[in-house]
């Protein structure tokens, strides 16, 4: 009922899953490689709120928002955040999320927020929301709330309000009735994306269109060691490579020394120095680049347009982890 796995999904089931969550569903139907999982779904999120009576105090703070105020935001923010890390998890649903958890037979997944507002053509949650890596059994229903409460950080209520998701006439309505679930004060819901971990060698981001000139002809594919985390995050400076996708041609390469990348350390990950022979190396092989690349066309076709893509690559097998449409073109 609050769960489903990504065989049960589709790109349709944005409303219940989140565009993550749907995408991975979308991928896993369409035979991308994508690492198994499930996604929990919006509706356990208002399940939380209604056992734990926390739907009322959530509005409220969120009645109060004056998003002119930085100090009005941080303040709504930090006490629904504390309200929510500091409330236990109804027991019902966390039966409910580890017998998913003990069927995908990983020990570790990773735990992604998953916005029903995310990737549409208008506006990307990317990096909005958090990511919870290397979670076990023990503290995943601790990283699900975590990703719930990620949905009023500072950041994405400033996000929220800039994109048109909230405006202030909505607030005025907001204050004018009385919430009795999220989605009527807050027309933002988010689920959470469940996936086996890959403890990748190399990972990296691919864009099917140049994102710069906007060749069409083109695509970029981004590359780095260790857990995509390091580029996302802006940690380190990936190779570059330009592909044509008329004749799968490598264009151009542009080779960045690594010094440092991320990897696995228990439940969490830490940074780790690359060893001094290969920082200077190409990371990804040129086949593999190709093969990448018509991976990344498959899908970008799929969708028909283009897109925005996330990968990771374990003992030489290629693992798309997501794919969103860019919003920049």
């Amino acid at each position: 009922m609050y769960t489903k796995t990504f065989r049960e999904l589709s790109y349709r089931n944005i409303n219940i899953a989140g565009g993550k969550g749907a995408s991975l569903g979308e991928m896993t139907k369409a035979k991308i490689p994508v690492p198994p999982g499930f996604v929990v779904l919006v509706d356990a999120f208002d399940k939380f709120l209604e056992e734990t009576d926390l739907i009322a105090e959530i509005a409220s703070q969120i009645k109060q928002i004056n998003y002119q105020d930085i100090n009005s935001v941080d303040r709504a923010s930090n006490v629904i955040r504390d309200l929510m890390r500091d409330t236990t998890m109804p027991e019902d649903l966390e039966k409910c999320f580890l017998s998913e958890f003990k069927k995908l037979d990983a020990k570790f997944v990773a735990v992604r927020s998953s916005a029903t507002a995310e990737d549409s053509s208008v506006a990307s949650w990317a990096g909005e929301l958090e990511t919870y890596l290397n979670t076990d059994k023990n503290n995943l229903s601790e990283n699900i709330k975590n990703c719930w409460s990620s949905l009023f950080t500072p950041r994405a209520l400033f996000y929220a309000f800039e994109k048109g998701v909230i405006t202030q006439k909505g607030q005025e309505k907001i204050r004018a009735k009385n919430c009795k679930n999220l989605a009527s004060c807050y027309p933002v819901g988010v689920a959470v994306v469940i996936q086996k971990m890959v403890q990748s060698e190399i990972s990296g981001t691919t864009f099917t269109v140049h994102p710069v000139t906007q060749d069409r002809n083109q695509m970029v594919i981004e590359a780095g060691y260790g857990l995509g985390e390091a580029i996302v995050g802006g940690k380190i400076t990936p190779d570059t490579y330009i592909i044509s996708k008329k004749d799968w041609r490598i264009i151009d390469s542009n080779i960045s020394q690594q010094e440092m990348m991320i990897i696995r350390k228990g439940n969490s990950v830490e940074e780790v120095s690359v060893l001094a022979a290969k920082q200077e190396k190409q990371k990804i092989p040129n086949e593999k680049i190709v093969e990448l690349a018509k991976l990344c066309q498959n899908i970008e076709e799929h969708y028909g347009k283009p897109q925005d893509i996330e990968w990771a690559m374990e003992n030489n097998e290629l693992y798309i982890t997501q794919s969103r449409p860019i919003t920049t073109l």
